[in-house]
């Protein structure tokens, strides 16, 4: 009990109101769900309620407080100064919310969903594992993943995580190199067999090529990536990097592919190793406020993890 009450006096004193009245705890805990997606239609999903009952709450919670907590951005809503300091209370109401409801074994077990979004081949082989590591050990735990190869937003609304391609220019959020990766030239042992494997970089001119679509590519270094490649013709293009795999797989032309990916798959062969390695950085956005989730922390040390473990198959040193 007097943990709980020494907590209780903690927010207290963190949202101290220049009206002289304290803060509802449903009230902060609904500014805790507005600032972890960004969205009040999101919130109201989370805790069951309407669009106007959020809306109401924080009228409210602003009106305790003496100011605004939550300020409209193009991409949703971003939490004020005072507004993360309430979010800091929120999060110790939800703490000892927990605290209360936790009960036995299930003292160290986890709950609530964290969105993730990452490239398609880094989804697949990196959070879908560390995902299914945290949910067998928090059976609570859902983990939603995004798959899609973009720059980090300037605005997370909705998301928890996010796994880009080269280091990010974010805002209010915080940026973590998680590990280093490889491109190779691969092509079908079919492919090579009818057409010839090239032996030179000049070569390359008389094979068709596999990759993005150029004209929707987001992402700076992987539009960089193939500037080796400006006299081959395009074959088969995509935004996902497992048609791109398949399609070399098919013996469409030469794909310029994640080594992880496809040194999967033994009808696939690398070649000019020396004279073609691209490699490239993924690294973690999160904001500081979500990282606290322990949810989202046992998340992001599982990918932590993974990719320590899988770093020779990232950085394709089966075929270097």
């Amino acid at each position: 009990m007097a943990k709980i009450a020494g907590a209780i006096c903690k927010y207290a004193e963190m949202t101290s109101s220049p009206t002289g009245r304290l803060p509802s705890a449903d009230d902060l805990l609904v500014l805790l769900a507005v600032g972890r997606t960004g969205r009040y239609s999101s919130a109201a999903a989370e805790l069951d309620v309407n669009h106007t009952t959020i809306s109401r709450r924080i009228a409210v919670l602003e009106s305790t407080l003496g100011g605004r907590v939550l300020t409209r951005s193009s991409g949703g809503w971003e939490l004020t100064e005072l507004g993360r300091r309430a979010l800091a209370a929120a999060e110790a109401v939800e703490s000892v919310v927990r605290g209360l409801v936790t009960r036995g074994d299930d003292a160290e077990s986890l709950e609530g969903v964290v969105r993730i979004s990452a490239t398609d081949g880094f989804s697949a082989y990196i959070i879908a594992p560390a995902a299914a590591r945290v949910q067998r050990r928090n059976p609570s735990v859902a983990v939603e993943i995004v798959a899609t190869t973009r720059r980090a937003s300037q605005q997370r609304s909705g998301l928890d995580i996010e796994v880009v391609v080269g280091e990010p220019q974010v805002h209010r959020a915080q940026a973590f190199r998680l590990g280093d990766y490889r491109l190779g030239l691969y092509g079908s042992r079919a492919y090579f067999d009818e057409h010839g494997t090239p032996q030179t970089l000049d070569e390359l001119s008389a094979h068709p090529f596999i990759y993005f679509i150029d004209s929707m590519l987001q992402v700076d270094d992987l539009d960089l990536a193939p500037s080796f490649t400006p006299t081959m013709r395009e074959s088969v293009t995509s935004t996902n990097v497992f048609v791109h795999v398949e399609a070399t797989r098919a013996a469409a032309g030469i794909g310029l592919l994640p080594c992880f990916m496809a040194d999967r798959h033994d009808d696939l062969v690398r070649i000019l190793h020396d004279a073609v390695t691209v490699r490239l950085t993924y690294w973690l956005v999160t904001r500081s406020e979500t990282l606290r989730r322990p949810e989202v922390a046992a998340l992001v040390e599982a990918i932590r993890t993974i990719v320590d473990e899988q770093r020779p198959a990232l950085l394709g040193l089966a075929e270097c």
